[in-house]
């Protein structure tokens, strides 16, 4: 859309594409943050060149590599700075993929690697010591999927939004007693009731520039929705950004415990997906990249493991950026307890940093190591 269309456009929520990048054209603006201080992997990995090679290509869902990295030209603080619109935009635009994947994702080799997706609890072996326990608020795992008859929902419809959510509301019913729960729309939601399940952290409200950016947030907030278990333990959110986010969560810190219940709730709605469907593979997988996400750095497990853990002396001694440094040296990292750029007071979050090429009960163990590790810390300063 040109700059005149867009004056009336929420960028908050619709996709408003950059002038040059509109028209299918090397967006002039990359030429001045390839030149500034702050690049997204995606400025890195794209040159005019490889621009030119590849802006003619087009999946059959209508993705191009304007599409993909719309969301970085014009928000030029984005770290990642692009998106993928169906399984097809990581084959097709492979040079770009290949290079944003490898430097997101250091180590991973896509021309040798191959994902492995493990969910077993019995394989943890790094325990979560007892001065850590104490110190956990909550515990919390998710994981995304695609379904594989769907094209992502960077380049999905209203239409498409709508069938993923009643196909969806179908494989609810299939679940066994102790999942079983409510399903809640965005739209037949009440203003009290959105605001309930604000409050609860629960419920998630679009308006994140970076995805808009890409489509995400399209025909808000049709399709959207939650579905919560009767004991609260799992939610599921549907179309948020990717179709599905499975999340397992409860208070305290028994991790192993929040593990196996994502492992089992990610199977039961594999198993109803199957059954609904009568196809055999529900989910956007490949054998390299492992489950296919919009955003390049959750692809793999597409699983973020976390707890929020109370560590008020750390937190004045180094504050929250020398906490993160300390993760991210044990491939993990730190932010604000309700997300990132939350103001940090005495708790902060600890999740696994990784995600492809590793299996998941390898990412939990890595976020146990670093807790363990902080809490140490923190007891030193006691």
């Amino acid at each position: 859309l040109v700059a005149a269309m867009a004056k009336s456009l929420d960028p908050y929520f619709d996709l408003i594409m950059d002038d040059d990048a509109g028209e299918n054209k090397w967006p002039r603006v990359l030429d001045y943050y390839k030149k500034a201080g702050h690049q997204s992997i995606m400025c890195e990995a794209l040159s005019k060149q490889r621009f030119e090679d590849l802006k003619h290509l087009k999946t059959k869902n209508g993705w191009t590599l304007a599409r993909a990295i719309n969301t970085g030209v014009t928000n030029p603080s984005s770290f990642t700075g692009c998106h993928a619109g169906d399984l097809e935009s990581y084959t097709l635009f492979r040079p770009f993929f290949k290079d944003v994947i490898e430097k997101y994702h250091v180590g991973f080799d896509m021309e040798k690697h191959k994902h492995v997706t493990d969910m077993d609890v019995n394989k943890i072996t790094e325990k979560l010591e007892d001065h850590a326990q104490k110190k956990i608020v909550s515990s919390r795992i998710r994981c995304a999927r695609n379904l594989a008859m769907f094209p992502l929902n960077t380049c999905g419809t209203k239409e498409s939004r709508l069938e993923i959510a009643d196909m969806m509301e179908k494989v609810f019913q299939t679940f066994p007693a102790e999942l079983q729960g409510t399903f809640h729309r965005h739209t037949a939601m009440t203003d009290e009731e959105i605001k309930y399940w604000v409050d609860k952290h629960f419920l998630f409200r679009g308006g994140d520039v970076m995805q808009a950016a890409s489509g995400y947030h399209a025909d808000w907030p049709h399709g959207r929705g939650i579905f919560v278990s009767k004991n609260e333990n799992f939610l599921m959110w549907l179309n948020e950004g990717d179709h599905l986010r499975i999340i397992s969560m409860q208070q305290g810190g028994d991790i192993e415990a929040t593990f196996d219940r994502l492992g089992k709730c990610a199977k039961a709605v594999e198993d109803g997906l199957k059954k609904i469907t009568g196809q055999e593979e529900v989910y956007a997988r490949d054998d390299v990249l492992g489950m296919i996400t919009c955003c390049p750095t959750n692809l793999g497990t597409g699983m973020r493991g976390s707890v929020h853990i109370l560590i008020p002396k750390l937190i004045k001694k180094i504050g929250l950026d020398g906490i993160d440094k300390i993760a991210r040296d044990m491939q993990c990292q730190a932010r604000g307890s309700s997300g990132e750029h939350s103001e940090v007071v005495d708790r902060v979050d600890i999740s696994n940093w990784r995600r492809l090429g590793f299996p998941e009960c390898q990412l939990v163990q890595d976020m146990i190591k670093c807790v363990n590790y902080i809490s140490k810390l923190e007891d030193e300063l006691a």
